[in-house]
């Protein structure tokens, strides 16, 4: 093994300054996968290149933060006015906010915080303060709020409807067309007032926006007499805007149904010794709980007593359940199969590893991948230049075409609604916000669209050889007798009782390697430090040696040269079993490759990037490793700062780069990699907190996942732009020259919304090969 570096290495990004060695792995198992927070929050105008996300690895994270629901607040388009008015408001700390539930959280000082409230509701928004209590009782009302807009858009509907029906079917006379105008006047405030009063608040500042440009398309149609086309397409648009929200939501909230995994209460062990039911919230840490075969695990701890299969899918998207035994970690939301558990609640229901699951994807839902920043800065253009061309109709069409003004103010207007760039900038966010959430439910943590999106354009992929792709523990590989004639069982015995004995990892492999139903007693047992153990076992002086040892006890042969060289070539620790007679057994030891790596590895070179082993470990162990893998190019004896070195000379060289590991000292080399990827079931806090990804599971076969889930997100972007413009483009021409009518760009609108929507939700499907 090899002695721990004390040198601190450095990174270029913030990754902490710490140390460890390749096969200092253990360190990290005792801790559940908990450290998935984002890198760090800053105010939205410091950062371009990313959305400013508060580390919500717990609610009690947005401490020092005021929060408040904005009702209005619907879509992503108006949280975009909103930061876009908050952002050059000097002062503000940072900004988080959810746009499911309409919240904004806003840390700053109490003067700036009146200032941004001033210019929210200069947008036509009411932010309303949120206190605990008040959040608890919005939540409860949602459902029926939704109901009463879904009661209001149904009478919208049949107001326009009937307006539409006395337009066309009653007399041309005053009373009929005051009744028509009055239907069409009760739909417009049934269904768009919200969408007035936001367009009349934004034109005012001068933002032409969606709002802006239907509050304008419906007053002109209005003005010019087209009143039951203007209050149906007021009402279709509100019933597009509830169609895209629920779909949006699905989208967005995919995640949230593993709140509903963890149980709301837990069996408790009192002082008294009696067991209690107490809610999960109450349950604090230190406690013992007790569960029950087919029970879901209700708070992360750790086995005391007891051993059991536990389905994990849930939290680490592993498809076989997992045997669990005293020391072992559980996850809150898991379900225990097959008998009855004993443990101590090792995190608060706050701060399982299932709640930070469900933060860190909102946090990554929170940030903005490029694309849709593209997106956003595309349709900021795209908008204003499609109103001039409306207003260039309205003005020049009566003196170049020979229209009348009434016709070319209906095409301006008709203009108008068809430009309404909603399904354009819902195109980007319901497709990475699916990808997210589709990657979360295979035990991949992304915390962040940019991230999603960055990983099609990996080249190299970095991979730490101990905990990642190996057991990152030493295992009994090979068992040879090697005296003719002695009784396999008794000397498989004897090595048993000198290996358990011992605390070495070699031996601790020997003695679990070996199943003995009767170990002898061992007396006069003693370590020599660098050559082994020996005893007396059942009146013979025997040894558990490594080669040296035995070559100083005159014991070695060519023979037995040649057989050790075979394993040590292979990459295997031997430890000889020796008695005054010669040697008895060999017993060969090596960390093994992981089943899932040789898969990921064929995977990964199938998908065009190069594979780079990068080790702590001596060459020739790494080279039997890497071989068996398939992997051409490595690096061995590798102290941290080396790592990071050879990630730097691997982005030069070959281009964007990934890293994968587990340990403190992948740490710099997962902050300088273009994308870190962390094993999370047995990585440490730091690697974790380092990475860009996390794999719940230790899975190698998640890393070509993400890479194929990123290069299928990219197409459904794609997919969703061109579908948006293209069904614009298609209408915009129908207007111009043809005869294409409100209905019609409502229509249009609609159903580019939805064809967009529902194209993003097919990424909930996961990675397909």
């Amino acid at each position: 093994m090899q002695a721990m570096d004390t040198r601190a290495p450095s990174a270029s990004r913030s990754a902490p300054h710490a140390h460890s060695h390749e096969h200092d792995h253990e360190h990290g198992h005792a801790h559940a996968p908990a450290a998935l927070a984002a890198h760090g929050d800053c105010c939205g105008h410091a950062c371009e290149t990313a959305e400013p996300v508060l580390p919500l690895a717990a609610p009690a994270a947005l401490a020092g933060y005021t929060r408040y629901r904005i009702a209005s607040m619907d879509c992503a388009v108006e949280q975009a006015e909103i930061r876009a008015a908050l952002e050059p408001l000097a002062g503000i700390e940072a900004l988080r906010f959810d746009v499911p539930q309409r919240q904004l959280a806003l840390k700053a000082p109490e003067a700036v915080q009146a200032q941004a409230l001033a210019a929210i509701r200069r947008l036509g928004y009411e932010p309303q303060l949120l206190s605990q209590d008040a959040e608890q009782g919005s939540a409860a009302a949602a459902p029926a709020s939704l109901g009463a807009g879904i009661s209001r858009l149904i009478a919208s509907l049949l107001a326009a409807l009937g307006a539409e029906a006395l337009a066309f079917f009653a007399p041309d006379t005053l009373p009929f067309q005051i009744a028509s105008m009055a239907l069409a006047l009760a739909a417009i405030a049934l269904a768009g007032l919200e969408t007035y009063k936001k367009g009349l608040a934004a034109l005012r500042v001068g933002r032409l926006n969606i709002n802006a440009l239907m509050a304008v398309a419906v007053s002109g149609a209005f003005v010019i007499g087209q009143w039951p086309e203007a209050a149906m397409v007021m009402a279709l648009y509100a019933l597009a805007e509830l169609i895209e929200a629920r779909a949006v939501d699905r989208a967005r909230h995919a995640i949230q149904s593993l709140l509903a995994l963890a149980p709301e209460d837990a069996e408790v062990l009192q002082a008294d010794g009696q067991w209690r039911r107490l809610p999960s919230g109450e349950v604090g840490l230190g406690a013992t709980v007790r569960l029950k075969p087919g029970e879901r695990v209700p708070l992360d701890g750790r086995v005391l007593r007891g051993q059991s299969a536990v389905d994990q899918a849930p939290v680490t998207g592993e498809s076989l359940p997992v045997d669990k035994r005293a020391g072992d970690a559980l996850y809150a939301g898991t379900i225990n199969q097959t008998a009855a558990l004993e443990f101590e609640v090792t995190a608060l229901a706050a701060d399982s590893t299932l709640a930070r699951i469900i933060h860190a994807v909102e946090e990554a839902q929170s940030s903005r991948a490029p694309m849709q920043r593209f997106v956003d800065r595309f349709a900021a253009i795209y908008t204003p230049a499609v109103f001039v061309l409306a207003l260039a109709v309205a003005v020049l069409m009566p003196w170049l075409a020979g229209w009348t003004w009434m016709q070319s103010v209906y095409k301006a207007l008709v203009l108008l609604v068809i430009a309404c760039p909603c399904a354009l900038v819902i195109s980007t966010p319901v497709a990475v916000v699916s990808g997210l959430a589709a990657a979360a439910r295979r035990g991949i943590l992304i915390k962040g669209g940019v991230y999603l999106e960055e990983a099609r354009k990996l080249k190299v992929v970095a991979l730490d050889k101990t905990g990642t792709l190996t057991e990152g523990r030493p295992v009994l590989t090979h068992f040879e007798l090697l005296r003719p004639g002695a009784e396999l069982a008794r000397v498989q015995a004897w090595a048993q009782a000198l290996a358990s004995r011992s605390d070495h990892p070699v031996s601790k492999a020997i003695a679990q390697g070996l199943s003995v139903a009767l170990v002898p007693e061992v007396q006069g047992f003693r370590a020599e430090a660098g050559r082994g153990v020996a005893a007396q076992v059942e009146g013979q002086a025997l040894v558990l040696a490594n080669h040296r040892w035995i070559e100083e006890r005159g014991q070695c042969s060519p023979e037995l040269e040649a057989q050790m060289a075979v394993h040590e070539q292979a990459g295997r620790s031997v430890s000889l079993l020796a008695d005054a007679g010669g040697v008895l057994a060999l017993c060969a030891v090596a960390d093994t490759v992981k089943p899932s790596s040789r898969q990921a590895v064929a995977d990964l070179i199938d998908l065009g990037l190069t594979p780079v082993m990068l080790s702590g470990d001596n060459p020739r162990t790494a080279q039997a490793i890497a071989a068996q893998l398939g992997i051409t190019e490595l690096r061995a004896n590798l102290l941290p700062e080396d790592k990071l070195a050879a990630i730097t000379e691997l982005q030069a060289r070959l281009g964007p780069t990934a890293m994968v590991g587990d340990g403190i000292n992948d740490a710099p080399a997962l902050a300088r990699a273009d994308i870190g990827f962390a094993m999370g079931g047995a990585g440490t806090h730091t690697a974790m907190e380092a990475a860009d990804v996390v794999v719940m599971n230790d899975d190698l076969s998640r890393l070509p996942e993400t890479i194929r889930l990123s290069r299928r997100a990219r197409a459904v972007l794609w997919q969703n732009i061109a579908l948006a413009l293209g069904i614009k483009a298609a209408f915009l021409l129908a207007a111009l020259f043809g005869s294409a009518t409100m209905w019609m760009a409502v229509f249009a609108d609609m159903g580019a919304s939805l064809l967009v929507v529902f194209n993003g939700l097919r990424m909930l499907r996961g990675p397909r090969r």
